[in-house]
């Protein structure tokens, strides 16, 4: 599962799984496991913006600290998304 960043963020590691990459970019958050059990899971528009689609085991200010630093280097994240995904930014349902 390739992780945006080797060091955590907030506790958290930032990544994608290889059978997610279907969906609009995302980025889960997740402990030490890099499952989607108990992980948070963060869509990302084209301005770094974020929708929580799940908050996993996340506290409301974890998930505020990551949301702002998703926002801040979401491009430098797309970077890996594109190596793996031709599916662009969260655009809604």
């Amino acid at each position: 599962m390739p992780k945006y960043y080797q060091h955590k963020v907030c506790g958290y590691y930032l990544y994608y799984t290889s059978f997610c990459i279907i969906e609009a970019m995302h980025v889960h958050a997740s402990d030490g496991q890099l499952s989607e059990t108990g992980s948070a899971k963060f869509f990302v528009k084209g301005d770094g913006s974020t929708v929580v689609a799940r908050a996993g085991t996340l506290a409301p200010r974890e998930i505020s600290r990551i949301r702002a630093f998703i926002k801040e280097h979401y491009l430098e994240m797309y970077e890996l998304w594109k190596t793996d995904a031709d599916t662009g930014f969260y655009r809604g349902r």
